[in-house]
């Protein structure tokens, strides 16, 4: 099991907030330590955001909790009805993620006993805020993500994976219960791809300059996710309509294999490109003019369509469902390259890209 760079940091984080509690003669560091596990973050934006929040919800527990305790006790009762009217005011803040923390804190300070009760409970209180501070600051400082090369290394392993699928299904050679599990996996890891991207979009330049690179960058990242996608129909598509697409012609069904082979061809020297593991590429030169053209993949499909129809038979109108998805697959490939190209042609000096080694 490989242990992440989160639960490093939350290690981390913890120790930093216990090491400072006790150096500082804080009254139960404890509570600096688990204070310094709720706020660590995957990513520096949303640990800002996070320590904002968390600053406001343990405000209103401190306050609702020295409050309650000065006018009715520390009653479990009152403790209970103190701790549903922080959770009210909390989620009317639409802060919710940092109830947790503001009731550990509410609950930690009305359960204190002590007769210089306000001063207790405010120290109480920025302990817990230690721990807050520590975590933003080990998130700000250790193991910094690396969202862009975590996303390109999925996608592009994600694509690879694909392609071979798709290769295996044009030539009839993949067994109907493997693919279909492999499918589902698929769209998990599209998913999960998304998710990567949602967090290397929230990360935070410190220039204006790589502003705007990164800008252009997540519009290339958006179209290789868009296209990705392409292909993850077209291999949908050929699953479901495997014992069709078997009884069209053989010239046919050669035509759909030489075209996808040329079309995941230019896939994967776009992602070669990105990389820069092959050379530039202008647009007169684009990878994809070997392919057919699509008017003319276009019109040999409908005259099978035709044909079908002519003879009542429905196999030659599912032809249609693949044909839609090499369309599509096409066009956002193009799509891909302008974008690839536009890239690298005004912010040459920041598109790299360090990737890991793969393991085989």
């Amino acid at each position: 099991m490989k242990l992440g760079a989160r639960v490093l940091k939350t290690g981390i984080a913890i120790v930093l907030a216990l090491y400072l509690a006790e150096l500082l003669a804080l009254p139960s560091p404890i509570f600096a330590g688990i204070a310094a596990a709720f706020v660590v973050q995957p990513t520096i934006y949303r640990s800002f955001v996070s320590i904002l929040e968390h600053i406001q919800a343990n405000v209103i527990g401190a306050g609702l909790a020295i409050l309650f305790v000065l006018v009715f006790g520390n009653h479990v009762v009152v403790i209970g009805f103190a701790a549903v009217i922080a959770i009210t005011i909390i989620l009317k803040l639409k802060i919710e993620s940092t109830i947790g923390l503001a009731l550990v804190t509410l609950i930690a300070i009305m359960e204190v006993q002590h007769e210089d009760f306000v001063t207790f409970a405010l120290l109480r209180f920025a302990t817990i805020m230690l721990g807050v501070l520590a975590s933003f600051a080990v998130n700000l400082i250790f193991l910094p993500p690396k969202y862009e090369t975590k996303l390109f290394y999925k996608i592009s392993t994600t694509t690879d994976d694909m392609i071979k699928w798709i290769r295996l299904s044009t030539r009839h050679a993949t067994e109907h219960q493997l693919l279909k599990k492999d499918i589902e996996k698929f769209k998990d890891r599209l998913i999960n791809i998304d998710q990567v991207y949602l967090m290397y979009k929230e990360e935070r330049g410190y220039f204006k300059r790589n502003s705007v690179s990164k800008t252009r960058k997540l519009v290339v990242y958006r179209q290789m996710i868009s296209t990705v996608r392409r292909s993850f129909e077209i291999l949908k598509r050929l699953h479901r309509f495997e014992n069709e697409l078997h009884h069209v012609p053989e010239s046919l069904q050669l035509l759909v294999q030489e075209q996808l082979d040329c079309l995941m061809s230019y896939h994967e020297q776009l992602l070669l490109r990105f990389v820069r593991k092959i050379k530039f590429t202008n647009e007169d030169d684009q990878i994809n003019h070997t392919c057919m053209d699509h008017k003319e993949v276009t019109d040999i499909f409908m005259k099978e369509v035709i044909k079908a129809r002519d003879e009542e038979d429905e196999n030659g109108y599912h032809l249609l469902h693949v044909l839609s998805a090499m369309l599509e697959y096409e066009e956002h490939l193009v799509h891909l390259d302008t974008l690839i190209a536009s890239l690298q042609s005004y912010h040459d000096e920041d598109n790299y890209v360090s990737l890991p080694e793969r393991d085989f």
